[in-house]
């Protein structure tokens, strides 16, 4: 390999100056990222936030429902990947090579792993709302369509969707929200302390 022909090397052998930038750029938007990874609700706010600026943008320029219907189903499958087992019950019925999730009530307890963790749902989902508002900048996207026709097929879309991934949920027995660890009771201490 002569010099010069990896990936962001300028001719002299360093690291070019654009390829410096982008690099530091990225690095920065890490450690962003990295900091906000504990306030869950601060970056829920924020995106819900984000969402409602785009619905009003949108209302107020009267177009790019399309740009919006596309968010909508992007969101969609966000949330069933976020819903659903990573390893799924229904492929694992047959083979006995890994994990699955208890069926039985003396089965032990195996903690439910998300397809999508949370951290990557939230990041994909704000990713997603910036990218439609800045479609919302450029004309050709704004394809004429009428709107409750697209508002009607998402909403059938959606329950058709949920219904699937609930029926799935209760064939396999499985929730998808877990509040904390789970504390079992044992027997009460009725015995006196010795004190040293």
């Amino acid at each position: 390999m002569s010099e010069g022909d990896s990936v962001g090397d300028s001719v002299h052998g360093k690291p070019s100056v654009v390829y410096r930038f982008f690099t530091r750029l990225g690095q920065i938007y890490q450690s962003w990222l990295d900091k906000s990874t504990p306030y869950t609700a601060v970056r829920w706010v924020v995106t819900l936030g984000l969402s409602f600026v785009y619905m009003i943008r949108v209302y107020l320029l009267q177009g790019w429902y399309i740009v919006t219907y596309a968010l909508g189903i992007y969101h969609l499958n966000l949330f069933i990947a976020f819903l659903s087992p990573k390893v799924d019950p229904s492929l694992m019925e047959d083979s006995d090579d890994g994990p699955s999730l208890p069926t039985k009530q003396n089965e032990e307890f195996r903690p439910f792993i998300r397809r999508l963790p949370e951290f990557k749902f939230w990041h994909a989902a704000t990713k997603g709302i910036l990218v439609a508002m800045v479609c919302t900048f450029f004309e050709a996207f704004n394809v004429p369509v009428f709107w409750p026709i697209l508002v009607m097929y998402f909403i059938m879309l959606f329950c058709i969707t949920m219904k699937r991934q609930i029926k799935h949920m209760i064939k396999y027995r499985y929730i998808p929200f877990t509040h904390g660890k789970r504390t079992y009771k044992g027997k009460e201490d009725v015995g006196k302390t010795f004190a040293s």
